[in-house]
């Protein structure tokens, strides 16, 4: 897929050396195609490594696809210049008229506090609003995927005995649903979290439904049966080296942190992490794009249409 974004985008760079289809705004516009609209909500403090790992993803289908970056203007960024959120960025009222065809919400390191505290919560709320009225179908992620929860059903989270930390296995529970085209009956994902939701919340949620599960990580992937919402406990999208630099960014602050489980091989930090996760984590997005989102949004992106109170 050939992704649209901004020459200088620092990603950029890395993206090509990967040889992703990276296409300058100049070049998009001289093709006769309708591109597809994806908006990323970047709630990550490291914005940058953020959105290399999502455009990784993104750029893995046959479609031009238009990226939007959206950041929380009711937040200071301490972890990002603020040269590159003015130059890549723009704010969630700016784009409120438009309507995307596709939708990213990122985690973000606040799941210890209630969510009404986080700073940016109601500009939150109205972002996860629209995108029920005005996005054809939004993905949600870890920290994301419990605000969503919340917002749009209620389900609380809970605090976890201890942080879920490390790369486990999960079982396809829907293995004909077409997000799961390609996939074998289980695939790792990584997780890093203290909280979780419950199953019994999710089952008692109408409309709800549970795609895959772990027995260790719980519930991991679950949609909306009305809508084209995803949400996702875990981090596919993580790098190779990810949970390697929180684990040693911890470790080196004397901070209580374990071993990611199975991560190192024989749990070793001075060993290099084997990925095994990046095969199915390319096949979700690219699912999503062509299934849940491609084949079905109108030509027109004006003729997307929802709930307007976002219910």
């Amino acid at each position: 897929m050939p992704i649209n974004i901004p020459a200088d985008l620092p990603a950029r760079g890395m993206l090509e050396a990967e040889n992703i289809f990276v296409m300058s705004e100049e070049r998009a516009v001289r093709q006769d195609i309708r591109p597809l609209r994806i908006a990323i909500v970047n709630l990550m403090p490291t914005k940058t490594a953020t959105e290399l790992q999502l455009l990784r993803l993104l750029g893995n289908s046959p479609v031009q696809v238009d990226i939007t970056l959206i950041k929380a203007e009711s937040h200071v960024s301490k972890n990002t210049a603020a040269d590159h959120l003015e130059r890549f960025y723009t704010s969630f009222d700016a784009v409120r008229e438009k309507k995307f065809d596709g939708m990213i919400i990122t985690g973000a390191p606040v799941e210890k506090l209630p969510f009404e505290e986080v700073d940016y919560w109601d500009e939150l709320t109205e972002i996860m609003d629209y995108s029920r009225a005005r996005v054809f179908s939004t993905i949600y992620l870890c920290w994301g995927a419990q605000a969503g929860l919340y917002r749009h059903f209620g389900i609380d989270k809970h605090d976890l005995p201890h942080k879920l930390f490390g790369v486990f296995p999960h079982k396809v529970t829907q293995r004909f649903n077409p997000i799961f085209r390609g996939f074998d009956d289980a695939f790792a994902m990584p997780h890093s979290r203290h909280t979780e939701v419950r199953r019994a919340d999710i089952e008692a949620a109408p409309g709800l439904e549970i795609l895959a599960d772990s027995q260790e990580a719980g519930p991991c992937i679950m949609k909306d049966k009305k809508r084209r919402q995803f949400f996702i406990m875990g981090h596919m999208e993580y790098d190779g080296d990810t949970l390697g630099a929180e684990y040693r960014r911890d470790f080196d602050k004397d901070l209580p942190i374990a071993v990611p489980v199975a991560y190192y091989p024989d749990d070793d930090p001075s060993q290099t992490p084997l990925v095994t996760w990046r095969a199915h984590a390319n096949l979700f997005f690219s699912n999503w794009m062509n299934f849940y989102v491609y084949q079905d949004t109108p030509y027109d992106p004006e003729a997307i249409g929802g709930d307007e109170n976002g219910r």
